[in-house]
């Protein structure tokens, strides 16, 4: 299984942010990505759809003989154990953890704001993932997934939508120390996002503590990948693979071959 590929899912592009840092930081790993773009955003459905979309997703990988599957969707890491559970003995890894884990680094005592989709603040995720050491406050943020995935990440239009989430965070008292990113699209809004926060907000997202963990777990089972040319990734879409390789690009940080990029259905 060594020489197996890492799934990766997302409801879209945003966990696409996650396979850039995965990428490199195991260079020599292949990747499977799956975007599950006719039915995004996963934030602003329900519990129990998102475990079944996110069980769907994860079926996929299993069945393309992935050796490990990383949930890069806040919403859908909350079915994490359950996904594991069902599908050991592949082992299975969220984003929230290793997210959470990152914000108490930066600010161990908090306070510390949880920007995250509807879904991921109504389940309270982070706030139980932090724990009692560090003060959470949460603030759902519906229009940012939209934004991103129209590439729409910065200028008025996103500076407005910014200001409208953030605006009541940066007025709190005390004031956040730490601005934790809480979902896998955020990333791409850094710079209006930084920039409305001021630079003494520290900003955090989950996508290089997710890939440390990564590694740490396919270090643990002798799952690495033996060093070899890189492999190109692969990338599954249940909906318009043009669009995914024209916008996606800025989530990767590079370009996407369409031609790497396969139409699948889910159901």
């Amino acid at each position: 299984m060594n020489q197996a590929a890492i799934g990766i899912f997302d409801s879209g592009m945003g966990g696409l942010t996650v396979m850039r840092a995965l990428k490199s930081a195991l260079p020599e790993e292949a990747f499977i990505y799956l975007g599950d773009t006719a039915r995004l955003p996963y934030g602003t459905k329900s519990a129990a759809t998102v475990r079944r979309y996110a069980l769907q997703a994860a079926r996929a990988l299993a069945q393309r003989q992935v050796k490990l599957i990383v949930i890069a969707c806040n919403t859908a890491s909350l079915a994490a154990r359950e996904l594991a559970e069902t599908l050991a003995p592949l082992p299975v890894l969220g984003v929230i953890e290793p997210g959470a884990a990152a914000a108490l680094a930066v600010a161990p005592h908090g306070p510390i704001a949880v920007l995250a989709t509807e879904g991921t603040v109504k389940e309270g995720a982070y706030a139980r993932a932090i724990g009692v050491s560090a003060t959470v406050v949460q603030q759902a943020c519906p229009l940012f997934v939209p934004l991103a995935e129209e590439g729409l990440t910065d200028g008025a239009i996103a500076e407005l939508v910014v200001r409208r989430y953030l605006d009541p965070v940066l007025n709190l008292r005390p004031a956040p120390r730490a601005l934790l990113l809480g979902c896998t699209h955020y990333p791409v809004l850094r710079q209006v996002i930084s920039r409305i926060a001021g630079p003494e907000l520290a900003l955090v997202d989950s996508a290089h503590t997710t890939a440390a963990a990564v590694r740490e777990l396919l270090t643990a089972r002798q799952l690495r990948a033996e060093p070899s040319a890189r492999p190109a990734p692969r990338f599954l879409v249940t909906d318009a693979p043009e669009r995914f390789a024209r916008i996606g690009q800025i989530f990767f940080g590079e370009a996407i071959d369409p031609g790497q990029v396969e139409l699948i259905d889910l159901q």
